[in-house]
């Protein structure tokens, strides 16, 4: 029996674990919603950390892979109708995680300061549409998506997409933290 090689790994094949990662992100945030919801109070150092998880694994490494190399290659094709479309609905999704992310940035700056009712209702929304948003978006490109997408490249194009991938995750953490100290610097 032949060994699996990373050659023989599907560009797709990192991106679909990461998701197995994010969706238990998406259960911790359904425990939270439960919790709001019987406490009407929130966890907000959890839900500072869960951002933080958003912002840097799931936006800036999956996201990242997925649109700057992946869906990037994808517009260079030609791609059916159906799959063109959701490919932009792909992007539209990750704009879409982006705000909601920021927004609940944003509430958790001055939950502590405020803890009203109107503003738990408000992070509880954000939260729920959070989980609607992934459920769905994560469903829809390991079904739907990702499969299908691979056929537009030939073998060399996707070993070469994966090779990309492990150099961004390489380069990912420097990034961040040099960001960092240009932002501590000002």
């Amino acid at each position: 029996m032949k060994k699996k090689t990373q050659s023989d790994m599907l560009p797709i094949a990192p991106l679909m674990i990461e998701h197995r990662l994010i969706e238990r992100m998406v259960a911790l945030f359904e425990k939270e919603l439960n919790a709001i919801s019987q406490k009407s109070q929130v966890n907000a150092d959890f839900l500072t950390q869960a951002v933080d998880f958003y912002i840097v694994y799931a936006d800036n490494c999956h996201h990242g892979k997925e649109e700057e190399i992946l869906f990037a290659q994808l517009k260079t094709k030609k791609l059916s109708p159906p799959h063109a479309q959701t490919l932009d609905n792909l992007i539209e999704d990750h704009a879409r995680g982006r705000a909601l992310i920021n927004a609940l940035a944003a509430s958790l700056k001055n939950v502590r300061l405020t803890d009203s009712l109107r503003r738990l209702k408000s992070i509880e929304a954000t939260i729920g549409d959070l989980v609607k948003l992934y459920k769905e978006h994560i469903r829809k490109e390991d079904k739907e998506f990702f499969i299908p997408a691979m056929k537009y490249f030939t073998k060399q194009e996707q070993d070469a997409m994966l090779a990309e991938f492990w150099e961004f995750d390489r380069n990912l953490i420097h990034e961040k933290y040099r960001k960092l100290l240009e932002e501590l610097e000002k």
